[in-house]
């Protein structure tokens, strides 16, 4: 149901203080995730040169890849409680410098078990880290300006793989040096450049609001009480008894959010651990230009993903825009399973996308469904549960391509997987016990209350704008 958009403007001292905040805090957070990204897939570069120096054949490498995510979901919950007891500044700090020591360990992966126990051990030391960044833009970020801080957070994954893809290439250029492995060399260097950053993140990043030396006084009182009354707002409107940590399990939405996230993840690691070895097929490519090649998928979805973070705030058609993400999705990942290994390719990009912005898109809502202590531990479930994903799509297309050499009947799985999302996406909601024509007025009202404009620039600080949402900005339906 449609309502007329209310254009509305924040007072000037909100919108400095989002600007600053956004321009001090979301690109050390980007940094942050390029860097975990890099170091969780870079996996899918050594995946012939660990087959041929030890041993771990195509099953194996997909089951390897996939335990990551079991000890990461098992660790998800506790770790994100420790981060509201200790603060994102330490806890996230501990995150990257223990997760770049297990990752720098990754070199002596000789055989399959110890394979296997790295992996593990790499789950439990990152465990908690999407999740915590997202959970600290909620103590950031007003709902109008939280859109496009996910959105580069996401984005900041599309960049890791253009990264990626030249650096581990040319890592793994380097056999022989210095009597170890191109592969080897890939593992030391990325896993110790997390512990660099790791100690960056320390003297960089602030807590909270209250805590920044570089907020006046004025705008951290307009920042920490849009926030609260944000806050406030939705728990007056949650009519149901919110569920116990334990428990939010048997809320119908947060199944629906667990799943719609799963298969956004399910799409995302069957790409990202077999690009390399589809452009591989091309035949007659260096690992350097497989790596450059395996760029552009990521390259283009970094820009797509920005992009439909704008339509999504802009609009407040949350749900329409995460729809369209797991539509690309299914269309780019059919036709990379019936299609030559050139157009596969090709259609691997329409899928990146797709998986991106769905990915990029999805958090915003179960954020505003979430409320009080619930923020942290439920989105750790859903963060926990949906990267279940990652487990299941390098065990289902490792066993597929070990029993029939291809990966192709495993991408026409995972398709209809999204577009059973796509169903799914018009049934979440914002907001528990309030009908969707309810939501939209709500969310229309609550444009009118407290202002949305957080990229006109009438900010009086010294940094530069946030990406422009336009002048004005408006909330219609919900999507």
């Amino acid at each position: 149901m449609k309502h007329s958009p209310a254009a509305v403007t924040d007072p000037p001292a909100l919108t400095a203080a989002t600007k600053k905040a956004y321009w001090r805090l979301v690109p050390l957070t980007m940094l942050m995730f390029v860097v975990n990204y890099i170091d969780r897939v870079n996996i899918g570069f050594a995946k012939d040169a660990l087959e041929s120096d030890s041993g771990i054949g195509a099953a194996a490498y997909g089951l390897g890849a996939g335990l990551f995510f079991i000890t990461y979901a098992v660790f998800e919950i506790p770790s994100n409680i420790l981060l509201e007891r200790y603060g994102a500044k330490f806890w996230l700090t501990r995150i990257m410098i223990s997760w770049g020591l297990v990752s720098a360990l990754m070199m002596f992966a000789h055989n399959e078990t110890v394979f296997y126990a790295l992996r593990m051990a790499l789950g439990v030391a990152e465990a908690g880290f999407f999740a915590g960044v997202i959970f600290y833009f909620t103590q950031w970020f007003p709902n109008a300006t939280r859109g496009r801080a996910n959105a580069a957070l996401f984005s900041a994954s599309a960049l890791a793989a253009v990264i990626a893809g030249p650096l581990s290439g040319a890592l793994l250029s380097m056999d022989d040096t210095l009597g170890l492995h191109g592969w080897q060399w890939m593992f030391l260097i990325e896993g110790l450049a997390a512990v660099l950053i790791g100690l960056v993140v320390w003297t960089r990043l602030v807590s909270h609001p209250s805590e920044a030396p570089w907020l006046s006084d004025e705008e951290k009182t307009a920042l920490i009480d849009r926030l609260a009354a944000e806050e406030a707002e939705r728990v007056a409107t949650k009519t149901d008894k919110a569920p116990s940590r334990w428990s939010m399990l048997r809320d119908p939405q947060m199944l629906l959010f667990c799943f719609v996230y799963f298969a956004a993840q399910l799409a995302q690691y069957a790409v990202t651990f077999w690009l390399p070895d589809f452009v591989r097929d091309i035949g007659g490519l260096s690992e350097f230009t497989i790596g450059l090649i395996s760029v552009v998928p990521f390259a283009v979805a970094f820009f797509a993903v920005l992009a439909a973070g704008q339509i999504s705030d802009r609009t407040g058609l949350r749900r329409t825009v995460l729809g369209s993400g797991f539509v690309l999705a299914a269309v780019g990942l059919t036709a990379a399973a019936l299609a030559s290994p050139v157009l596969a390719v090709v259609m691997l990009i329409v899928a990146t996308i797709g998986f991106k912005v769905a990915a990029s898109s999805f958090y915003v809502i179960p954020q505003q469904y979430l409320v009080g202590a619930m923020v942290a531990p439920g989105i750790a479930l859903i963060n926990s549960v949906g990267n279940l994903g990652g487990f299941v799509a390098p065990t289902l297309l490792g066993q597929v391509e070990s029993r029939t050499g291809s990966v192709d009947n495993a991408l026409l799985i995972v398709a209809v997987i999204c577009l059973v999302a796509l169903a799914g996406c018009a049934l979440m909601r914002y907001q528990a016990g309030v009908q969707d024509t309810e939501q939209d007025a709500a969310l229309t009202s609550a444009g009118t209350d407290t202002g949305t404009s957080a990229g006109t620039g009438t900010g009086t600080g010294s940094e530069p704008d946030l990406p422009a949402a336009g002048p004005g900005r408006t909330v219609g339906n919900s999507g």
